[in-house]
């Protein structure tokens, strides 16, 4: 077993493709992502603006709006083909529009006025900037009509107000203290990294051992490679998912011991996980088919950047049966939410649960695999 372990040490630092994979690809993508969301939220985003109400009503919500750093009132069209044909060539993320009898129904104590909002979803962070800072303005522009029309109605100001709002609130950011797209995708992909690059690079091991007719598949080179494999992403976990949020200013609110006990079950999770698809790896070039594949996928089902409420059960079910589903919620949790090992104990347990049976399922796969090869 030790010379097993010596030897998978020495082709993962002989093999450069190995090397480039476990080491430069584990600590480049991370900051290759936090380059791509540096600044966490976009600003002066243009948008077309259709008033045909042309109005002290509308003009006043649009000065509310414009004061918002996150828009720019770029364009007044005429109509809405015209701001149509903006948004098509991308000049303009988004159109307002007011129509006719906007004022005529504010003015009526029984209208209710519209106002039009049509949005760019080709990129999230647009329509997350157009839309929240429109909805400001209009949550606001509805709490001083509605105490307009009270006091017409004849009611105290102070009275209108308890009305309007009886129940006050104040709105805290906890764990993304400045809304931005990286600080809530980053800490899931860190975690994903761990895990593709380290299942390519044992898929790349694995095909290599089998092109050059080496001994991989006895009880003896499942331990030892696997321990090969734990010592060197052990080290670069520590360093990915306890640095790197305090060097970039992720939001990292965990203890540290915490995270290092937490990553344990989880590179062994990914390993043995690892070991268990690379019996059908044929030559070095699957692996990364397998790794181009399965991230985005992972990274859906998963549930971090897309609400669990809309995966189908079945892609959901079968997200158990990934250590980085487990892994990713968990270091969330710890991370950025704060919590203690003990409150993700389902995670934890989970990875634990996961490595145990990947090893029981490499053990029996490498044992079939291994009386093929000698029949």
């Amino acid at each position: 077993m030790w010379r097993d372990f010596v030897n998978e040490l020495k082709r993962i630092f002989k093999d450069p493709g190995v090397t480039v994979i476990f080491i430069v690809a584990t600590l480049a993508y991370p900051l290759i992502y936090k380059a791509v969301y540096w600044n966490e939220q976009i600003t002066g985003v243009p948008v077309a603006v259709v008033d045909l109400s042309n109005s002290p009503e509308s003009r006043d919500f649009l000065h509310k709006w414009n004061a918002s750093p996150d828009i720019e009132l770029a364009y007044s069209c005429n109509s809405m083909a015209e701001a149509e044909r903006l948004l098509r060539d991308q000049k303009v993320h988004g159109i307002v529009y007011f129509p006719r009898d906007y004022a005529r129904q504010l003015a009526d104590p029984l209208g209710q006025a519209h106002i039009s909002l049509y949005c760019d979803m080709s990129s999230f962070l647009y329509m997350k900037a157009v839309y929240l800072s429109c909805n400001q303005v209009m949550l606001e522009s509805m709490r001083n009509i509605q105490i307009d029309r009270y006091e017409q109605m004849g009611m105290g100001k102070e009275f209108a107000w308890a009305l309007v709002q009886d129940a006050p609130y104040a709105e805290t950011a906890l764990f993304t203290p400045t809304g931005g797209y990286g600080s809530f995708l980053i800490p899931a992909v860190l975690v994903l990294i761990l895990h593709q690059t380290l299942l390519f690079g044992i898929c790349m091991l694995g095909g290599t051992a089998r092109e050059e007719s080496l001994d991989q598949y006895s009880f003896r080179s499942l331990c030892g490679r696997s321990c090969a494999y734990f010592l060197v992403y052990y080290a670069l976990a520590a360093v990915l998912l306890g640095l790197f949020p305090r060097l970039f200013n992720i939001p990292h609110i965990g203890a540290i011991g915490d995270i290092l006990l937490f990553i344990v079950p989880y590179i062994l999770a990914v390993i043995f996980f690892s070991l268990c698809v690379s019996v059908f790896i044929r030559n070095r070039e699957s692996g990364l088919v397998l790794l181009i594949s399965t991230s985005l996928i992972f990274l859906f089902m998963a549930g971090i950047s897309w609400p669990k409420e809309m995966i189908p059960h079945a892609w959901l079910y079968l997200s158990y049966f990934i250590p980085y589903t487990w892994g990713a919620h968990g270091f969330i949790h710890i991370n950025s939410m704060g919590a203690s090992l003990a409150v993700t104990g389902t995670e934890y347990i989970a990875l634990w649960a996961l490595a145990g049976g990947y090893f029981l399922l490499a053990c029996i796969l490498f044992r079939i695999k291994k009386s093929r090869l000698l029949s």
